[in-house]
């Protein structure tokens, strides 16, 4: 089993940058990822990192703006969230494989945390 515990959410201005993290408990040697969840919308992935942290992936509509990464001695990863648009509000979820592969889609992932509000205003 694995417990994810998503911190770091907030309120920030368009332009403004955040930090998310998830802490990890359990076997963590696991590919991970983030998705998020907008008001009345599908949850989308954002953005994953392979097991061994060789691998990364991201959704277009955050390329270039947010980078992922992991400590695995310290059973975390990061979503660094850098030029924040007002579309990037949702709850962010951080998630776990059962594999050591980058994953794209919700199926991919067998565990979630709770999630972690973010708001940017405009």
């Amino acid at each position: 089993q694995v417990q994810l515990v998503e911190s770091g959410g907030g309120l920030v201005q368009a332009g403004g940058s955040l930090r998310l993290s998830c802490a990890a408990s359990g076997r963590t040697s696991r590919a991970m990822g983030w998705f998020r969840q907008a008001p009345g919308k599908e949850r989308e992935f954002v953005a994953a990192i392979s097991a061994s942290a060789d691998r990364t992936s991201y959704a277009d509509s955050v390329k270039g703006r947010f980078t992922i990464s992991r400590d695995n001695a310290k059973k975390t990863v990061s979503l660094q969230m850098n030029s924040l648009k007002p579309e990037d509000t949702a709850v962010y979820y951080c998630a776990a494989r059962t594999g050591v592969l980058v994953g794209l889609i919700i199926s991919d992932y067998a565990y979630w945390g709770q999630g972690t509000q973010v708001t940017v205003s405009s």
